[in-house]
């Protein structure tokens, strides 16, 4: 296993501690970042497991400090549609490279915003949280993040936004758990070695973010979430999206 410099170290630790913050307080755009990141230092495996680990932690926590808030039904409902979009990307084994990556990250959000109210699906409708597992869990295993799509479902609802984190924690969490298995082992990959000590720093950090965000949520407005949701999002996808075009091109 080799040695990861201490640099490259201390980056990824504020990495993983920053975008748990953030998705901690907003519940998306953490993971948007976190991918960015990690693209530019581990190729496109190597990303997806260390991502979907320390991804894994932030929205287990999550969900667990919010469980009260969860709506259940909805999990299961967009469990179902997971484990369909899982089944058939393991049918192919597809892996994107890195400008594919980037530029769905970019895109995701972009559409997610424009689609007018009366065409927006909403987790709550008929057959809308199956949807959302069978939509989100094909983006996070071509991009590695569902989150602004996810939220796509969430955002027209009139769920509190305390039910808003929660749930679609819980609903993260089985997604990243699918990215692992995928990566892991369904994409037909040898086998992708991570540095355990790595490993366990994301787990750490991703789980102090994520209890941090907790009390910046809790002195914010359903108004405020929404629309600092919305800008941040944004921002991130234009970033991504910019970086994915300049490394297809060149």
């Amino acid at each position: 296993m080799t040695t990861i410099p201490l640099a490259t170290l201390l980056a990824l630790g504020a990495a993983v501690l920053a975008t748990s913050l953030l998705a901690g307080i907003f519940g998306v755009a953490g993971g948007m970042i976190l991918m960015g990141v990690l693209l530019v230092y581990m190729p496109v495996p190597q990303a997806m497991i260390l991502h979907g680990v320390a991804q894994l932690a932030s929205n287990l926590w999550r969900a667990v400090i919010w469980r009260r808030y969860i709506d259940a039904l909805i999990v299961l409902r967009y469990l179902l549609g997971l484990l369909v979009a899982l089944t058939v990307f393991a049918s192919v084994a597809f892996v994107p490279d890195r400008a594919t990556v980037l530029i769905v990250l970019g895109l995701v959000p972009m559409l997610a915003m424009v689609v007018p109210d009366r065409w927006a699906p909403k987790v709550t409708g008929r057959f809308g949280a199956e949807f959302a597992g069978f939509s989100s869990a094909g983006i996070q295993l071509l991009s590695g993040v569902s989150g602004p799509l996810l939220d796509l479902f969430f955002a027209r609802t009139l769920l509190d936004r305390r039910c808003v984190v929660a749930t679609k924690a819980a609903c993260q969490t089985f997604t990243h758990l699918a990215k692992l298995v995928y990566f892991g082992g369904l994409a037909g990959l040898s086998s992708v070695e991570i540095d355990t000590g790595l490993i366990a720093m994301a787990i750490v950090l991703a789980v102090l973010g994520t209890s941090l965000g907790r009390f910046v949520l809790e002195r914010l407005s359903d108004v405020q979430f929404r629309r600092y949701t919305r800008l941040l999002i944004f921002a991130v996808g234009v970033a991504c999206l910019s970086q994915g075009i300049n490394m297809a091109i060149a």
